[in-house]
């Protein structure tokens, strides 16, 4: 049975639960400051704690893939089971995995995450088009067919993004202006969101870019990295109720206390709420 469209899921749960997305970033110094060992049983008390705490109530929780990958196979299995565990309890699941190839090797990763009979078959994922836009279409057919979101690399917050993705293409246009357009072209006609969204950095300033995308945007970048809620207007503009803002040590460094998690949370979801408007 096909989900509804991811854009349309995300909306329905940013009305509901606030326009929020948690990462789950099991950083070695992360695992030591909660008083846990660098390995996979830490890796997964941290993470059972992060998902038990907040995924009935965030909108969105964003597993950073390379914190697991890092402990092999057991540690893709805890990044399967806090995929499933999310999902159960209501919150929509980015898998921030970044992948970006061609052909076949990004039919794999799009079966990956994108295929709803995969372990970490995830709500939505985070590619690179940095190859060409083209070479995401397996990734964005696969997100089609199972009611899933892409979000797809456009102005990211660290400063040698710039050299790629300010570059100028042939017709004038940034390299992310393109990457835009692109986007904007595979959401034409979506109600009341496209699935096909942008992370643009929180930390930019001005972008400098055209982001009516119809789709949604990942802003990463709030709390540790410097942004705050009371920016995004700035930033993102007449875009701003389309951003999902992202934070992660902000709200993560207040653990293993669950309490501290949900209050953490609760704090900057109602710091978005004051910025940005409803409509």
């Amino acid at each position: 049975m096909t989900l509804e469209p991811f854009g349309a899921r995300l909306r329905h749960a940013m009305d509901t639960r606030g326009p929020l997305c948690v990462g789950i970033d099991p950083h070695a110094s992360l695992l030591t400051s909660w008083g846990l060992n660098d390995d996979v049983a830490g890796l997964e008390r941290f993470t059972r704690t992060v998902v038990e705490a907040l995924a009935d109530r965030v909108a969105v929780l964003k597993p950073q893939s390379a914190f697991f990958e890092r402990f092999g196979s057991r540690g893709i299995a805890v990044l399967e089971k806090a995929v499933e565990e999310a999902r159960a309890a209501g919150a929509l699941v980015l898998m921030d995995a970044k992948r970006g190839d061609i052909g076949s090797t990004m039919g794999a990763y799009a079966a990956t995450y994108l295929d709803k009979d995969s372990p970490l078959f995830s709500d939505a994922v985070t590619v690179s088009p940095y190859l060409g836009f083209g070479s995401l279409r397996p990734a964005l057919d696969a997100a089609e067919v199972s009611g899933a979101g892409v979000f797809v690399l456009a102005l990211t917050s660290n400063p040698e993004g710039a050299e790629v993705q300010r570059a100028t293409a042939a017709d004038g246009r940034s390299l992310a202006q393109v990457m835009l357009d692109h986007m904007a072209a595979e959401n034409a006609g979506a109600t009341p969101l496209g699935s096909v969204g942008a992370v643009v950095g929180a930390t930019l300033g001005d972008v400098g870019v055209d982001l009516s995308v119809n789709g949604p945007l990942l802003a990463p970048g709030i709390g540790a990295q410097g942004a705050t809620p009371a920016d995004l207007p700035r930033v993102f503009g007449a875009a701003v109720r389309n951003v999902v803002p992202s934070v992660s040590r902000g709200v993560l460094r207040h653990g293993p206390d669950a309490s501290g998690l949900r209050e953490a949370a609760g704090r900057f979801a109602d710091e978005v709420r004051t910025a940005v408007p409803e409509s």
